[in-house]
């Protein structure tokens, strides 16, 4: 390859998504910065996770979203920065925006988005005002004239597979008996493995054919319903499962009456798995484009072989 790859500031590495962004991002070559709390440095979990991005040849640098010196110095050294900070901090990335538009050297912002599409969805609350607040950060850097491309990852492997999307407190493998299905069941949603997301996100990030579009990562064989991952769950171990289906309207009283933060993972899930945000509108070419499809390459983890390590 003539050109030189990107340099990449990854802020919220030791987060859930972020470790793996990190390390595929130096894995790929490319010079790779994390910005890392002092917090995080003396956190006995988070030091390890930092440790294993020193080991991988991560620059790590020590900083703060809030302190605007910090991050615009961080800034400064890269072309361009993936912000992976949990959901709680988004609005944050306000401060990520302005330092960019400071430091005035980034080539492309993938701000942290990793889930749904939220300009795209019919979320009912309390994952409404969740997604508003992505959408929020989304319209903010469109009007800084920020570059930038929004990854939509869908769902993590890692949440919803292992237990075979059932919400079972202490289940840590998918049901052998019975299983409960929100609504009919027929809702395609997307999930992906979170290795392959990463890998996707940093293939994204030197392609001009993504700058100021969303990248989807939909793959074929990931894109399934709740009825087609339980026929293939019990395929894999020989056994029919007595199924039990929540009719919408209870699935819209559970939220209501559940507590923080079931009510919230209840409305993400009616809107994944009943209403079929994720799969039910087109990709156009004029906002985005489908990641397994432009990066045929990758070889990325079927929900199938991923749920083989559990048979």
């Amino acid at each position: 390859m003539a050109t030189e790859e990107s340099k990449i500031l990854v802020i919220g590495g030791t987060g859930y998504i972020g470790k793996f962004i990190v390390a595929e991002s130096a894995k790929s070559g490319h010079q790779t910065f994390a910005l890392v709390r002092e917090a995080s440095l003396s956190d006995p979990v988070k030091s390890k996770t930092v440790q294993n991005f020193k080991d991988l040849g991560v620059t790590i640098l020590q900083g703060d979203v809030n302190d605007h010196e910090s991050l615009v110095k961080a800034i400064k050294q890269v072309d361009v920065v993936i912000s992976s900070i949990g959901s709680m901090q988004i609005l944050d990335q306000t401060k990520i925006i302005s330092a960019i538009k400071e430091a005035g050297n980034v080539k492309r912002f993938l701000p942290s988005e990793f889930g749904t599409d939220v300009d795209r969805t019919s979320a009912v609350e309390p994952a409404k005002s969740a997604f508003a607040v992505k959408i929020q950060i989304r319209r903010a850097i469109e009007a800084a004239g920020v570059p930038y491309t929004y990854v939509v990852n869908n769902c993590f492997a890692g949440y919803y597979l292992p237990t075979l999307v059932q919400f079972e407190p202490g289940l840590t493998s998918p049901p052998r008996d019975r299983v409960t299905i929100l609504g009919d069941g027929n809702a395609k949603a997307v999930i992906n493995k979170e290795e392959d997301i990463a890998a996707y996100t940093i293939k994204t990030v030197d392609d001009p054919r993504t700058l100021n579009k969303i990248l989807y990562i939909n793959p074929p064989k990931n894109t399934l319903s709740m009825n087609e991952m339980v026929s293939l769950w019990e395929t894999k171990i020989s056994k029919s499962l007595e199924k039990t289906h929540i009719p919408e309207e209870q699935v819209l009283k559970l939220i209501q009456e559940s507590p923080v933060p079931i009510n919230v993972l209840l409305a993400i899930n009616h809107s994944v798995f009943v209403k079929g945000d994720q799969t039910n509108f087109t990709i156009e070419p004029s906002f985005g484009l489908e990641a397994s499809q432009i990066y045929p390459d990758v070889k990325y983890t079927s929900i199938e072989e991923y749920l083989s390590h559990f048979a």
